[in-house]
């Protein structure tokens, strides 16, 4: 089998250690044996929905913001919305996260538009509203089975509230999530999931990688059973974050 992962804008949106996202995924795979196809797709470059399986686009600070959505609305974001139509799979963080949705609205400047695929909006109330940071616990039925805690960091300033189409990815146990108002964080919609979670993401939360590599593969080769790995550093860095809120 072969994963082929499609790394959007990696030198424009890499907050908090995104790219560790990346590692995770190929290093899962390759230990199943599984070969892995990583292409990194800048501002500028032409994305051909069809030759990729999975894909991710990390978060970035204002200006970077600005700059990878007049490239989504260029011509990407039509291509990652047809991908995803058609079962690729997405994994999106925080400022890739907004961007995903129709609109992000700052506190000065004109807003962001989104590529409308994930059905949400964010809004930043204003200067002097208290940024949402720190550590991040949610309970997360993604893989639809039995709800799993998710871990992260997560550092925002955006309100983010779903719209009927997009359901969250979890409730939030500790921390703020979406809007630090109703228990939501993140969004998810087909293989598409958006959220707020840093970190990075996937190395704390192994279950949630084999979700999305299952998913991927099964695209072009059918039903996919992913042999178990030894995860027990995983596990003692899942747990280490849940100690932190007395867990």
């Amino acid at each position: 089998m072969r994963l082929r992962i499609c790394h959007l804008y990696p030198d424009l949106l890499n907050l908090y250690g995104d790219r560790g996202n990346i590692i995770t995924l190929t290093r899962r795979a390759q230990w199943r044996g599984i070969a892995v196809e990583v292409t990194e797709v800048g501002l500028g470059d032409a994305l051909r929905p069809e030759v990729h399986d999975l894909f991710f686009i990390g978060g970035g600070e204002d200006r970077q913001q600005v700059l990878a959505a007049a490239d989504l609305r260029a011509g990407t974001g039509a291509a990652l919305r047809d991908a995803v139509e058609v079962g690729a799979v997405l994994l999106a963080v925080c400022g890739g996260y907004q961007l995903m949705g129709h609109a992000y609205l700052p506190a000065e400047g004109e807003p962001l538009i989104g590529i409308g695929l994930l059905d949400l909006e964010t809004r930043h109330p204003g200067k002097g509203a208290r940024r949402l940071i720190g550590n991040l616990i949610i309970r997360s039925g993604a893989n639809g089975g039995e709800p799993q805690t998710l871990v992260g960091f997560e550092n925002h300033g955006g309100r983010t509230a779903l719209g009927p189409s997009a359901r969250p990815l979890g409730l939030v146990e500790r921390g703020w999530g979406n809007n630090g108002e109703d228990r939501t964080e993140g969004a998810v919609y087909r293989h598409a999931y958006g959220t707020y979670l840093h970190g990075p993401l996937l190395p704390k939360n192994p279950w949630l990688a084999d979700h999305l590599i299952a998913a991927a593969l099964r695209r072009t080769h059918g039903d996919v059973t992913l042999a178990p790995l030894d995860d027990r550093l995983e596990r003692e860095a899942h747990e280490a974050a849940l100690r932190r809120f007395g867990r």
